[in-house]
């Protein structure tokens, strides 16, 4: 206890505010190159804009992370007994349920109305780097053509087939890629869309792929669960929503 108290006065309310949304984090994950720190959802619709660049100092980005970037749970952790002002209100509020209340202030939803997703923001060219050093012409016209026909939200993941050199398939056209060209491939693999997820372990091998993904991923998570919110939060939300249930 004596260590997380330490570890909290070394950092003032600014430094837990995403640096895309500024907001406070929601999810907040780690670079691992440069240790900036972005919210979940933000860093991933970044690395759609810059591919390998952070979206901060333009330091490499694994392909790891830009699939499954490392979630600060130091941060998370402090984020809970760390209180802030609300920008409107001045209420006193624990980080971690600021954006809860946001949500009921009445003097931020006058002033800011009511709060949206953070990923509807621009990269300015100097954060996605010099694409003439990075890629030729045909190749962003390629990645162009293949977001153009993937037809997803900007915040929807895609993944690369394990089994071959095709990249930046959504869940179900990597369902449709896998079944079409690889029904005949046992091979041990890690699964891309389970490692996505925050429970992912990048250690577990999947034996028969398309098999697994036939099973396991007919239906994308993200439409049951919200992968941005930590369990307890969810948990909390799960509660207050049950009150307002009719039986």
């Amino acid at each position: 206890m004596a260590e997380e108290e330490s570890a909290s006065t070394s950092y003032t309310e600014d430094d837990f505010y995403c640096p895309i949304c500024q907001e406070v984090f929601k999810t907040p994950v780690r670079v691992a190159a440069c240790q900036h720190v972005f919210c979940r959802k933000c860093f991933l619709t970044a690395m759609k804009e810059s591919r390998i660049h952070c979206p901060l100092c333009r330091g490499n980005v694994t392909r790891r992370e830009r699939a499954c970037p490392e979630r600060a749970l130091d941060l998370e952790t402090i984020m809970r007994s760390f209180p802030g002002n609300c920008r409107c209100c001045s209420q006193r509020v624990e980080l971690y349920r600021m954006r809860q209340h946001y949500k009921t202030c009445e003097k931020y939803q006058d002033e800011f109305g009511v709060a949206t997703p953070a990923s509807s923001f621009q990269l300015s060219p100097d954060s996605v780097g010099n694409s003439n050093n990075e890629a030729s012409a045909s190749e962003n016209a390629e990645a162009f053509q293949e977001e153009e026909d993937n037809v997803s939200p900007p915040d929807q993941p895609t993944f690369d087939c394990p089994l071959c050199e095709e990249v930046n398939m959504t869940r179900q056209r990597l369902l449709d890629h896998c079944n079409s060209s690889h029904r005949g491939h046992v091979v041990p693999v890690i699964c891309p869309i389970c490692l996505s997820l925050p429970w992912g372990d990048p250690t577990q091998l999947t034996r028969n792929f398309v098999s697994h993904l036939n099973q396991r991923h007919q239906f994308d998570y993200g439409d049951f669960v919200n992968l941005q919110l930590d369990e307890e939060t969810q948990y909390q939300i799960a509660i207050e929503e049950s009150f307002h249930v009719n039986i």
